[in-house]
């Protein structure tokens, strides 16, 4: 195994431990299960305050160096914070900020710090990559005029509806570039939001058609940063399935040691047992695979390392997800087919986990290229 993965190398520092329990307690506090519940039914699908207060906890900038407000940690250290939020089902835009937090740094130059102080305090922003569903096409069918201008439209855009600031990849002559547009500059009715499997989650479609970027960043940076964006964001992806998936397990555990049938508890009987111990199972090594990769990240370009960990975290995290929200459904019997159940709402989270960010035979495809020849 050593020989083929090359570095094993798993830690979890004191400071990403602090965060994941200041998270796990903010977040029990302030969005139980009834207020999740409640927000789904809300446009944003979180409350603007507790966005705040999740901004005066400095998550916006954990990742981000502290010359622009940041705390310095890098992304690593945002990987207990979001599987917290994946524990707690919690829709918000701070994957999305964060990740253009890092395509921003990363593809950008000495003029994008005002943004990235910016970014740090609070301000949503968003990454306008695919064009279609497909997380492997080239994604750069947009075109970008030597003016700034745009064409073309992005689709799947997350937190579009809330977001102040656009990284919109698309083409300039022929070449990769990234175009940074203001929510202002975007005509009326170019945004329009998709209906999701998972009601946590906040999506639309972005006609970018005739907005004027107030920057667009090109040059041998890009397409790194690109590769980059892509791997932390099924990182990240991977640790907010593995706190649904935990969080998913313990609500089918506290089933199986209530509901009795035939004068027995269910959770007596070894068909429930196994497939309940398999997500357990599944959950811890899904926790590694992510906290490996997160032991990798660096803030120059990933390692080849770093590539395979962070895909081999997605593969895994997004299966287990699956396959708990699967079972949580069938245990629970008719009533889990409800929407008075909360085993529906892990079902859904775990179509989208396994999704987002490139399913696994998008990323098995990439790891045996990596891996085996």
């Amino acid at each position: 195994m050593t020989s083929v993965l090359g570095s094993l190398s798993l830690s979890f520092s004191e400071e990403q431990g602090m965060l994941m329990d200041v998270a796990r307690g903010f977040l029990q506090d302030k969005a139980p299960t009834d207020k999740i519940r409640e927000f789904l039914e809300t446009e944003r699908g979180y409350e603007p305050a507790l966005w705040g207060q999740m901004v005066e906890l400095g998550w916006t900038g954990i990742a981000l160096p502290e010359s622009v407000g940041g705390a310095g940690l890098g992304l690593g250290a945002v990987v207990p914070v979001v599987e917290a939020m994946g524990h707690a089902l919690l829709g918000s835009p701070l994957i999305d900020t964060t990740l253009a937090g890092q395509l921003l740094e990363r593809a950008g130059g000495t003029g994008d710090e005002a943004l990235l102080v910016d970014i740090a305090a609070g301000r949503i922003a968003t990454v306008a990559y695919l064009d279609g569903a497909d997380w492997g096409a080239g994604n750069t069918g947009l075109s970008i005029t030597s003016d700034g201008v745009l064409t073309g439209a992005k689709c799947l855009v997350g937190s579009a509806g809330e977001a102040e600031l656009f990284l919109v990849v698309g083409r300039l002559a022929g070449e990769p570039a990234i175009a940074l547009v203001e929510a202002t500059a975007l005509a009326e009715g170019a945004i329009a939001a998709n209906t999701l499997i998972d009601p946590t989650k906040r999506t639309a479609r972005v006609d970018f058609t005739g907005a004027t970027a107030r920057r667009v960043l090109t040059g041998a940076a890009v397409l790194p940063a690109l590769r980059d964006y892509r791997l932390l964001g099924a990182l990240l992806a991977a640790a907010e399935a593995t706190g649904s998936a935990a969080r998913c397990l313990e609500v089918i555990i506290e089933y199986l040691k209530t509901r009795k049938q035939f004068g027995k508890l269910i959770g007596s009987y070894q068909a429930l047992k196994h497939p309940s111990v398999d997500i357990y199972c599944g959950v811890e090594d899904a926790r590694s695979f992510c906290y490996h990769a997160a032991t990798l990240l660096e803030s120059e370009a990933l390692s080849k390392e770093a590539e395979i960990a962070c895909r081999m975290a997605k593969v895994y995290a997004g299966e287990t997800m699956a396959h708990a929200g699967d079972r949580a459904v069938q245990f629970h019997g008719g009533i889990g087919f409800t929407w008075d159940c909360d085993s529906t709402l892990f079902i859904r989270r775990g179509q989208w986990s396994r999704q987002v960010f490139g399913d696994a035979i998008h990323h098995r495809k990439r790891l045996a290229a990596l891996l085996l020849d």
